[in-house]
């Protein structure tokens, strides 16, 4: 059920999600940041904020300097997460313990600029959308490879489908207070974040932005994480790989078929020897490796179909603090072991 409709939609107040994973370094200057953005919305709008950090199963003492910030001008919870689930996990923990109304993603890692908040805020207030996702104005400054590979996998993933997901928006967005409710009644536990936030509907806009550079650390995104996680979308958000498989097939029976015709031409009117081993073990390879992609492209699709069957939880949470920006009281989560999401 989504929420009614307010007459002031600052009301229902906005919840900053924030995954972590390893992030320690700059965690502090980021919070202060984020908290310096959530005075200025309480004084000029009235909303509340709180921010929810989600500790991915960091490696070094993210958690540590999480639980140690200070709640200044917005209420802080942090999740720990008991290992590591990956990023569509963390954010679906965001979501399911953000408290407030409105719900707005970021990362951690500094490259989402907090002073777009109060835009993507403005957004939703002034002008009533409820979805307002950034993307990136340009890719001018990465590799062609890259460049390539993402217009392919957009291309891929909207093929077809109803509902287009934007090519170059990222998880920087924020979703109104029904638009949170939707995404929240997703029930599948293979979640393409991108994908789910589109097909949910209502009032969208882009908000073009130009990233910041990574203050600390490095990226844990590589070629191979990247190609992982086009898949990992791709099988969990399109059949778009299963009409390539029927394509496939169809052209290299249409090939065959074209082959066939030329050999029976040649014999017939040249009285040519029908070709032998080489052509033969060509054909043999060539559709033996056809085969054996897809195979692998219903493997995919089986293991997700396994994968929701089994009803596994997506993640588990190891540790729940509240800190009250009131009073900044630090308030135990209940049991963890009984705080899983469902």
């Amino acid at each position: 059920m989504t929420a009614p409709i307010q007459s002031n939609p600052a009301a229902a107040g906005l919840s900053i999600v924030i995954p972590l994973w390893n992030e320690a370094a700059g965690l502090p200057q980021l919070h202060e940041r984020v908290c310096a953005v959530a005075a200025r919305l309480r004084d000029t709008r009235g909303l509340p904020v709180e921010i929810v950090y989600v500790n991915d199963g960091s490696r070094d003492d993210t958690e540590k300097v999480a639980l140690s910030l200070p709640a200044q001008d917005a209420d802080v919870q942090v999740v720990g997460l008991s290992r590591n689930f990956g990023k569509e996990a963390a954010l679906l923990a965001g979501l399911e313990h953000a408290r407030r109304g409105a719900v707005l993603f970021m990362d951690g890692d500094g490259q989402h600029p907090p002073s777009l908040v109060e835009t993507l805020v403005a957004r939703w207030l002034d002008d009533g959308y409820d979805v307002v996702y950034t993307a990136k104005a340009h890719r001018q400054n990465e590799p062609w490879l890259l460049r390539s590979g993402v217009h392919i996998f957009y291309s891929l993933i909207n093929w077809g489908s109803r509902q287009k997901i934007p090519e170059d928006a990222g998880d920087f967005r924020l979703l109104s207070p029904r638009a949170a409710a939707a995404l929240r009644q997703m029930p599948e536990r293979n979640r393409f974040f991108k994908g789910l936030a589109s097909w949910i509907g209502f009032r969208q806009l882009r908000v073009d932005y130009e990233p910041a550079a990574r203050e600390h650390g490095k990226t844990s995104w590589n070629l191979w994480s990247l190609l992982a996680f086009s898949i990992e979308g791709l099988t969990s958000f399109s059949v778009a790989p299963l009409r390539v498989a029927s394509l496939l097939g169809v052209a290299i029976a249409f090939v065959a078929l074209l082959f066939g015709i030329w050999i029976l031409f040649e014999t017939w009117f040249y009285g040519k020897d029908v070709p032998g081993y080489p052509s033969l073990a060509v054909a043999i390879m060539v559709l033996g490796g056809v085969q054996l992609v897809m195979i692998g492209v219903l493997g995919e699709y089986i293991g997700k179909l396994l994968a929701e069957s089994k009803q596994r939880p997506v993640y588990f949470v190891a540790e729940h603090q509240v800190k009250a920006a009131e009073d900044a009281s630090t308030v135990p989560a209940k049991n963890a072991a009984k705080d899983a999401a469902e």
